[in-house]
């Protein structure tokens, strides 16, 4: 996995860098078909906004967070991208014979 961590208007520390990575990490225990994450935080005023865009097999998921704090913007954008990939994981592994059974016993 390719992680890009870029800042728009702001200049991203080694601290900001190593805590993204620690907060991607856990979220990509759940999809093993990550090749490339690229993140932007961006300062605009008061509002402090993360986005994240996951390259995974067959599509791109596209999460973004705001907040007043860097940190809770990125812990936000996280907590979005482990539902994302946990539905994408759901769809990618469903066999087109479930639809069919579930049709039956309903």
């Amino acid at each position: 996995m390719n992680l890009t961590v870029t800042g728009h208007h702001l200049v991203v520390t080694p601290a900001i860098r190593s805590y993204v990575e620690a907060k991607l990490e856990r979220v990509m225990r759940h999809c093993d078909h990550v090749t490339a994450v690229n993140v932007i935080l961006s300062v605009q005023k008061l509002r402090q906004k993360a986005e994240a865009n996951v390259h995974v097999r067959g599509q791109d998921i596209f999460v973004e967070h705001e907040d007043g704090d860097l940190y809770a913007a990125i812990d936000a954008l996280a907590d979005k991208l482990d539902r994302s990939l946990i539905k994408y994981k759901g769809r990618a592994y469903k066999k087109p014979h479930d639809a069919l059974k579930h049709q039956a016993e309903g």
